[in-house]
């Protein structure tokens, strides 16, 4: 089974309420082909830092607990509180011990930290199945990645992708900090 690059994007939201119109559009992105949503968890910290978790999709939290959570256990984290926890972390660990270094402690993203008190999170992982003829031509090729990143829309304007308002909206987009309304 090939699989295409994997990314893990992380969006944060003022209040867990936002689950209907992102389900939607993962189901959307499913049935494209183009993106394969492998697992996706909501998280919501309260003010206090204290962390919620329930799987983003229309699968139970019973189901979620059951099949396991491939985000859950790339970050540690899962679905059924601090058992799941422990439980996320182990899956990871496990994974590690097989002979596979996954990253060092250096290069470790705490996503968790992350995300501000009193807000919410959508947890995304995505299978890019556009770039997997991409990613074995340039294998053939001999190629390799040295980096990646997206690129902000501020920097848009100065190859001319965008109008400076375009990416004075767009920046707003991406930067935006909860706030209650």
């Amino acid at each position: 089974m090939t699989i295409g690059p994997i990314q893990l994007v992380v969006l944060g939201f003022p209040d867990p309420d936002f689950h209907g119109a992102v389900i939607a559009e993962l189901e959307r992105l499913r049935e494209s082909g183009t993106v394969n949503v492998v697992d996706a968890l909501a998280v919501h910290k309260d003010s206090d830092g204290g962390i919620e978790v329930a799987h983003l999709s229309n699968i139970s939290d019973e189901e979620a607990v059951e099949l396991g959570s491939k985000v859950g256990a790339l970050i540690g984290l899962g679905i059924d509180g601090e058992e799941g926890m422990e439980a996320g972390a182990l899956a990871g660990a496990e994974e590690a011990a097989e002979g596979i270094d996954v990253f060092s402690d250096e290069d470790a993203w705490d996503v968790l930290s992350e995300i501000p008190d009193g807000s919410a999170a959508a947890l995304v992982l995505l299978e890019h199945r556009w770039a997997i003829p991409l990613r074995d031509a340039i294998a053939e090729a001999g190629g390799f990645r040295i980096s990646d990143g997206f690129i902000s829309p501020l920097d848009l304007v100065a190859i001319g992708l965008v109008s400076a308002e375009e990416a004075k909206q767009l920046h707003s987009f991406e930067t935006a900090t909860p706030s209650r309304t």
